[in-house]
């Protein structure tokens, strides 16, 4: 996560952090349905208009690091080297991510993730909203030279990508092995010499 750096924005993702740790307590001592808005505020011992103020619903609290992955992911694209292809550094950029979301202690929230159907419902859209940013991301690359359709397949392989490793017993080798894919059909598209 970007670090802030004035005293106001300090305080303010210290705050964020102290909610989504309260509510994340909370989501897996008690279950995520048993647990409400009040709740979590008085665990953190803020306002519920405080809590609002940094998250715009229950669910969003599970997914805290939400924008900062989105981000993450436009910014593997926008920020590489002019050089360097783009499938690569978008593995790189999946690989990292995998990583963070398997590692210890990850797999109860997982669990909590897929016996909600408002938290599956909620990652499932918050997985298109990156998908599209990516797109658009890929797509205002003007090296690339994709229709809207591919920049849009691509971004949508890749985010499957993800969610796809995180479930598998090889998450590392499940990214590759995805990755060896979407690079097959992104060559196609270029020897094809789509738009």
């Amino acid at each position: 996560m970007t670090v802030p750096s004035g005293r106001r924005e300090r305080k303010k993702a210290a705050t964020r952090q102290k909610i989504a740790d309260a509510a994340l307590r909370l989501f897996l001592e008690r279950g995520y349905d048993a647990v409400g808005i009040r709740d979590v505020a008085a665990e953190a011992d803020v306002a519920v208009t405080t809590l609002f103020s940094h998250f715009a619903s229950k669910e969003a609290l599970v997914f805290e690091q939400d924008e900062d992955f989105e981000q993450r992911l436009t910014q593997a694209v926008t920020d590489r080297a002019s050089h360097e292809p783009l499938i690569p550094a978008l593995r790189r950029e999946i690989h990292a991510l995998v990583r963070h979301c398997t590692a210890d202690g990850a797999a109860p929230i997982w669990r909590m993730i897929d016996e909600s159907p408002a938290l599956r419902e909620y990652e499932e859209s918050m997985r298109l909203r990156h998908a599209e940013s990516l797109a658009a991301a890929i797509a205002a690359d003007l090296d690339l030279a994709k229709s809207a359709t591919t920049c849009r397949a691509i971004a949508r392989f890749v985010i499957d990508a993800y969610s796809l490793a995180r479930e598998a017993a090889d998450p590392e080798a499940a990214v590759d092995e995805i990755f060896r894919m979407i690079e097959a059909a992104w060559e196609v598209t270029s020897q094809a010499g789509m738009p």
